[in-house]
């Protein structure tokens, strides 16, 4: 049998973690590494987060799962949680974000359904997307190396440049349904989305009675400063899908709506096994203990400030290979001249940093969000020597 046990579908590195210590990850072998990528934004607060891990510990004591078929107030609680300190009236939980963007997807559709307009079902999306792999999402995307030998994809999406208004206008029709982008896109390489561009889309949806969805999966729960990243525009969508961070590494996403847009959303129209169960609601629970607390999130404004003052001051010494940072808060992303995949590598496998490739060139910094001053520096002296002993690959 030549095909390994894990179906061959990751082009998995040599770096083997077995135990992880706050901001860094322990191999096999004892080697360690700063993890500035923090599972893809998932590790919001580092490894071995005591309060994570034991809000976690006692509730897998307690009870794990019981069907969605009964009561739940563990996820009761946490809903009202997400209530309270969001745009939103109702809040569906998921496994994960391309979960949540699905439950997205359907509960736009089921708003102008409820209506008696099921022609409106077209949503527009924008290149370079990442929404997640299921069929659903990856037909919301534009990027071919994710859509390639999946046809024949999902109709009901169109596709516009991103952060170019007029070309987003000009898609709308009658059957458009509305609006679904990442405020700041993440895989297509740390590109927030201008003010007057967003504004424009929530201004169309309010005259045409579109839904606007924002993707925060990557970009949400404090991952840029504010709790989620609509807050700094000022600008609120209609529904809005949440995950990564969201379990500070347990398997957790949801989908987020005001009460007029969910309401399509009844009974018998959506569901999951696992969605929502206690264990995956004492790690949601535990996580906005912390990042609620008076001060987090100023904390990681002035974090994001002094690591992209940092990185910002490193690209002269190295300006062959770096041209700007780019992002918000502690989504930050450093934009090369040439391939960033080879020089993530190249970090990762010399310098013992880990950090994530993008589009656009972009190499991700995505550090757990209670990092010191300690970390940064450390992560600028290894980039800097990473620079220093890196040689691009011929194009």
């Amino acid at each position: 049998m030549s095909i390994t046990p894990l179906m061959p579908v990751y082009p998995r590195c040599a770096v083997r973690p077995v135990r992880g210590e706050g901001a860094y990850l322990i191999g096999e072998r004892g080697e360690r590494y700063l993890d500035f990528a923090s599972g893809i934004a998932v590790n919001l607060l580092g490894h071995g987060h005591p309060h994570l891990t034991r809000a976690i510990q006692d509730q897998a004591a307690t009870l794990m799962h019981v069907s969605n078929l009964y009561g739940s107030p563990q996820g009761e609680a946490f809903a009202q949680r997400l209530v309270d300190n969001t745009f939103a009236d109702t809040v569906f939980f998921t496994n994960s974000g391309a979960e949540a963007v699905e439950c997205a997807i359907k509960t736009a559709r089921a708003y102008h359904s409820s209506a008696g307009n099921a022609e409106k079902h077209n949503l527009i999306t924008f290149n370079n997307a990442f929404h997640g792999r299921t069929l659903g999402t990856i037909s919301a995307t534009n990027q071919e190396k994710l859509r390639k030998g999946f046809d024949p994809l999902l109709p009901g999406f169109a596709y516009a440049p991103f952060d170019d208004l007029n070309a987003a206008l000009d898609l709308v029709d009658d059957n458009t349904a509305g609006f679904l982008i990442e405020p700041v896109q993440g895989e297509g390489g740390i590109r927030p989305a201008s003010q007057p561009f967003l504004q424009g889309l929530r201004d169309i949806c309010n005259e045409r009675d579109l839904m606007l969805i924002f993707d925060e999966v990557q970009c949400g729960v404090a991952r840029t400063g504010t709790l989620y990243a609509y807050e700094q525009y000022g600008i609120a969508p209609d529904i809005m899908a949440t995950a990564k961070g969201i379990g500070g590494g347990f398997p957790l996403g949801a989908c987020l709506a005001t009460e007029k847009a969910a309401r399509g959303m009844v009974i018998g129209t959506h569901g999951s096994t696992y969605g929502g169960n206690p264990l995956a609601m004492a790690a949601g629970q535990a996580v906005f203990d912390v990042i609620l607390e008076d001060g987090f999130l100023d904390q990681v404004k002035a974090t994001g400030e002094r690591l992209r003052g940092a990185l910002e001051q490193l690209i002269p010494n190295h300006d062959q290979l770096f041209e700007s940072v780019r992002g918000m808060g502690l989504m930050l992303g450093v934009k090369m001249r040439s391939d960033s995949r080879a020089f993530v590598a190249h970090l990762r496998d010399n310098h013992g940093l880990l950090t994530v490739a993008a589009g656009d060139n972009v190499v991700r910094i995505l550090p757990p969000l209670n990092i010191e001053q300690g970390h940064i520096d450390e992560c600028i002296e290894k980039l800097s020597a990473g620079a220093a002993s890196y040689t691009p690959p011929e194009a």
